[in-house]
């Protein structure tokens, strides 16, 4: 694997990889730790508030459940399901109640055919099998003779689309977040002053993603360029 790490350039990209995703952690986990241990005022858990989001906007036919795990909470297109950690699900907190409604606010894209999410669930099983072929074939090119550089293009085409996928969620949990925001307003659910909490919860969650695209998309610089000076 030398081929990979054996110049500066590698130190510089990880440096910052390592940088971006470490910031992203920090401001997630110190924006939970926080708002985790602020109860809301009307005594509405993580549940409750998935329920009255759905409600605000129309959405019938969505199951709202427990899911083991810390940070495991997501909707389900395939059973119309909100899973939700059991420290969101039970707890009467700031955080539980905004990581809930972003929740929400997939099954409220899906209802209202938001084409992101649908590209984005078009491209998961593609993503998949890619993130899985990928670096093999990117291996094993840069193993065999430069005239064989073909399978090194398609093991980086492979890689281009898991970058894909990271770009398509962006937009996707900005807009579930969005959505939150706007249901927990509109519907009275939190006081001013907690929405700015909400607020704060979602848009650190959010830097999660920004940083797994970020450094998806070094990544996949990273691999241009190793592959580019081999074959000079």
């Amino acid at each position: 694997m030398y081929w990979y790490y054996g110049d500066i350039n590698y130190i510089f990209f990880m440096i910052i990889s390592l940088a971006v995703t470490l910031y992203a952690q920090i401001r997630v986990g110190n924006a939970f730790n926080k708002y985790s241990k602020i109860r809301s005022s009307n005594g509405l858990t993580g549940a409750d508030a998935a329920k009255r989001v759905l409600e605000h906007n129309n959405v019938t036919g969505v199951s709202i459940n427990r899911t083991p795990g810390y940070f495991s909470d997501y909707y389900d297109s395939r059973t119309k399901g909100v899973y939700l950690s059991e420290s969101v699900h039970s707890e009467p907190t700031l955080a539980a109640i905004s990581v809930a409604a972003h929740e929400c606010g997939h099954a409220t894209q899906d209802r209202a055919g938001y084409w992101p999410i649908r590209l984005r669930q078009m491209l998961v099983p593609i993503t998949t099998a890619s993130s899985k072929l990928a670096i093999p074939l990117i291996i094993i090119g840069f193993l065999l003779p430069t005239r064989y550089q073909f399978v090194v293009n398609l093991g980086i085409i492979l890689f281009s689309v898991a970058v894909l996928f990271e770009l398509v969620t962006l937009p996707v949990e900005f807009d579930a977040s969005r959505r939150a925001l706007r249901a927990m307003q509109e519907s009275n659910m939190l006081t001013t002053e907690e929405v700015r909490g909400a607020k704060k919860v979602l848009s650190a969650a959010a830097m999660t993603y920004l940083a797994a695209a970020f450094t998806s998309i070094l990544s996949l610089i990273r691999l241009i360029l190793v592959s580019r000076s081999r074959r000079r």
